[in-house]
């Protein structure tokens, strides 16, 4: 199956069966939403025995839709120290990725609502250990965050990278919902007259707050990411 055309939803874990009127099958518009969100969080199962708990984790992230991995890659790292990254080999994930566009005010407390767009990506991670793979997926996450900004730093060190494990997610196994707009009420409130509607909410950029030791001026990929972040007004 070629995933990279293959729409959304494509097994029984990823099928939504509430508010399937708010379903996106077209996987460019998933492909959209992972270059415009910012920040993952990731799912996983921990401990042994009667100690098995889940544990959610936010986590920057990286995407290579042309990556080895089926339907392309979704990048994460963590400390190679961490609890967590053990057991995240030895089963299934779920990664949720989530923007808030807004607080719906409805007639009645049952419809209100959040204008929202989020997806779900479950499969089996992979630990990155190809050298040239990794710091390509490294590069992805940073230049995710700032685009153009891994160019500008300094290689990274061995004992960095020692220090860092990377994991790719396949992105074929994936869902994605969205809302936009505002209440869906019942006729009686709306006749009643109330008001309703919803508030609009977006990500904003301040000014670029230099760190006290640093030097020179405010670098091209920052002053970029700010006005692209200004221009989105996401």
């Amino acid at each position: 199956m070629d995933t990279d055309l293959a729409p959304l939803s494509p097994t029984s874990r990823t099928t939504v069966n509430r508010g399937r009127n708010r379903v996106v099958a077209d996987r460019t518009r998933l492909h959209a939403f992972l270059e415009d969100a910012m920040l993952a969080h990731l799912g996983v199962i921990v401990g042994e025995g009667e100690a098995n708990h889940p544990v959610v984790l936010p986590t920057a992230y990286g995407v290579d839709l042309d990556g080895p991995d089926a339907g392309g890659s979704l990048y994460l790292h963590g400390s190679v120290a961490a609890g967590w990254l053990g057991r995240a080999l030895d089963r299934d994930v779920c990664v949720t990725i989530t923007e808030l566009d807004g607080l719906v005010a409805a007639r009645s407390a049952f419809h209100h609502s959040m204008n929202y767009r989020s997806a779900v990506v479950i499969g089996r991670p992979r630990r990155v250990d190809d050298h040239d793979e990794r710091l390509h997926a490294l590069a992805a996450v940073v230049d995710h965050m700032i685009p153009g900004r891994w160019a500008t730093l300094r290689p990274s060190t061995r004992k960095e990278l020692a220090a860092t494990a990377v994991l790719a997610v396949p992105l074929a196994e994936a869902s994605m919902k969205e809302r936009a707009g505002g209440p869906v009420d019942d006729p009686d409130d709306i006749a009643a007259g109330a008001w309703a509607g919803h508030i609009p909410l977006r990500r904003v950029a301040g000014a670029p707050v230099a760190d006290a030791d640093a030097r020179g001026g405010v670098p091209a990929d920052v002053r970029d990411r700010v006005a692209a972040l200004a221009a989105t007004g996401v």
